[in-house]
């Protein structure tokens, strides 16, 4: 087990006038190796809580365990930790900040103490890792596309070797093409490196598609930990929270309900295709 949070509590403006609770009681294990998804309605708590994975934030009350130590006991190295719990902020090209492609990407392995040939090969490598073109890696990375620096900033992280990489809306702002592009690249690096993957996003069809395992939070509280199929088949009990099920799986609902013999459940396209395909046979 990676790293588990028990009963995590955190306040926004702590013992003043405008104390409220961000997050409350949180308990969550997040074991090797998975792809989950995290949704919430804005303001819900999702930005608050990946901040604590990686020690951004340090929780007001309960425990953050990191392979079995206890990340605020007083000689835990916090360095350490965030090396191997990546965060990929929202938008973030704002993580970028070197003169060129490079030089950003080698930023992270220089600073945990690589020699020059290690970090070399470290950000070499990532950018590979991310599909990212040899003949842009002396460009300034304000000069590249969308796609291309979510690439920059994703290798900018990979290059420091983490166990756990989170990503705060990767795809925000990004056309279909290029939102496509960077999710196939998360599921490729999960495929292919084995490590953890926390997807946080507002798309209920990329959590669907993507996704083993779906946590939803609401008002600071885990309202559901599932795999997507059983989460979303509470559709009321999201539209209360502001949130929707996948378009897909909404579609084949109102067949079901018109009398067609469809899997109300199909998260994706291909299911749908396949499920109204058998029922008309």
């Amino acid at each position: 087990m990676s790293l588990i949070l028990d009963k995590i509590n955190y306040y926004y403006g702590k013992g003043t006038a405008f104390e409220s609770a961000a997050l409350k009681n949180i308990s969550l294990a997040i074991p090797d190796g998975e792809f989950i998804g995290l949704i919430g309605h804005t303001g819900s708590g999702k930005s608050t809580l990946i901040q604590h994975m990686n020690g951004l934030i340090k929780a007001d009350s309960g425990n953050i365990y990191y392979n079995g130590r206890d990340i605020y006991e007083k000689d835990f190295k916090m360095t350490e930790l965030r090396r191997k719990v990546g965060l990929v902020f929202q938008y973030p090209e704002h993580q970028l900040f070197e003169s060129t492609v490079i030089k950003d990407v080698l930023f992270g392995p220089t600073n945990i103490g690589l020699d020059k040939l290690q970090a070399e090969v470290a950000a070499y490598g990532a950018l590979r890792s991310v599909g990212f073109s040899d003949d842009l890696i002396d460009a300034s990375p304000f000069e590249l596309s969308g796609g291309q620096k979510r690439r920059v900033a994703i290798a900018g992280v990979l290059a420091m070797d983490p166990e756990i990489l989170i990503l705060d809306e990767p795809t925000a702002g990004l056309d279909p093409a290029g939102r496509t592009e960077i999710l196939s690249l998360l599921k490729k690096i999960h495929k292919e490196k084995g490590i953890t993957v926390i997807l946080v996003s507002h798309s209920m069809e990329d959590v669907a598609e993507y996704a083993e395992r779906l946590i939803v939070i609401d008002d600071g509280e885990i309202k559901y930990d599932d795999e997507p199929r059983k989460v979303f088949a509470h559709s009321e009990e999201l539209r209360n929270m502001g949130l929707e099920i996948p378009q897909c799986t909404e579609l084949m609902g109102r067949l079901a309900d018109m009398g067609l013999d469809v899997k109300r459940d199909c998260l994706t396209v291909d299911e749908a295709v396949d499920s109204i395909l058998t029922a008309l046979r």
